[in-house]
């Protein structure tokens, strides 16, 4: 099975580690490190009774991806770029996770904190939260492509995928959207459709963990419903934690393209 037949098959995509993408992650890691402990950054972004550093376009990479002068690149970023990230690639996601993720924190109530345990606060990335507790979608990714900057045990908060759930996301949108103007799709609350297309995923969909090493490239379908599982308090792992560059491309992605396959 070729690779965008996989993608449209299964939603995601692991590449093994290659040497290009090995030298990225060896480049990156000491500045999303630095930035994963920096007192700004880490009061703006920490989360989770210090558990989780969100860290959302922290890596200060170039445009091409490059971080100093090290490529962005490898076989799986080649098969990313060629499902179309424009130009420009996004400053990275810096997400780390640590050692007994997830605690409870201040602001999140109980009910979240049982789906960030039981469910790995499964979500589609860009279909956010209002001040009115209502989703709607606010961003439109071409996909979602992961770069592992740690070694990690496979059980340290690995990253978590419902298998062809992207199929199911993306009917539940389409019907929600039907009838509206794709450039008011951002006005329409989505939630009622959204909450309905998750439990038809976590009763049908294979829930499958998906652990990375450095110099390996995750490629997820921008609809796949995905988290991240519980780190074990009694697993050891790093003490800089399990820390994952995270790419969202929106390029010139137009939003009738967006709902597509």
């Amino acid at each position: 099975m070729g690779g965008l037949e996989t993608l449209d098959t299964r939603g995601w995509l692991r590449f093994d580690a290659d040497p290009a993408a090995a030298a990225w992650a060896t480049a990156a890691r000491p500045a999303a490190l630095a930035a994963a402990a920096d007192p700004g950054l880490r009061r703006d972004w920490l989360r989770c009774g210090g558990t989780w550093f969100v860290g959302v376009h922290v890596l200060e990479n170039g445009e091409d991806g490059s971080v100093g002068d090290v490529p962005l690149a490898g076989a799986g970023v080649d098969f990313a770029r060629g499902l179309g990230g424009g130009a420009a690639w996004d400053r990275a996601q810096v997400s780390v996770c640590y050692r007994g993720y997830p605690k409870p924190w201040s602001g999140e109530s109980e009910a979240a904190l049982r789906y960030r345990v039981r469910r790995d606060a499964a979500h589609v990335d860009g279909v956010l939260k209002g001040a009115d507790g209502r989703r709607r979608i606010g961003e439109y990714h071409r996909f979602l492509m992961g770069l592992a900057l740690t070694s990690s045990p496979a059980g340290a908060a690995p990253f978590v995928v419902w298998e062809g759930s992207h199929r199911i996301m993306a009917a539940a949108f389409a019907g929600a959207l039907a009838g509206t103007a794709s450039d008011h799709w951002h006005e329409v609350d989505v939630t009622d459709a959204y909450t309905a297309a998750r439990r038809q995923v976590f009763d049908t969909c294979p829930r499958v963990e998906v652990p990375q090493t450095p110099g390996e490239v995750l490629v997820v379908h921008r609809h796949l419903l995905h988290g991240v599982a519980p780190w074990p308090q009694y697993l050891d792992g790093p003490a800089e934690g399990r820390a994952i560059a995270y790419f969202r491309p929106e390029g010139e992605m137009d939003r009738p393209g967006w709902l597509g396959p």
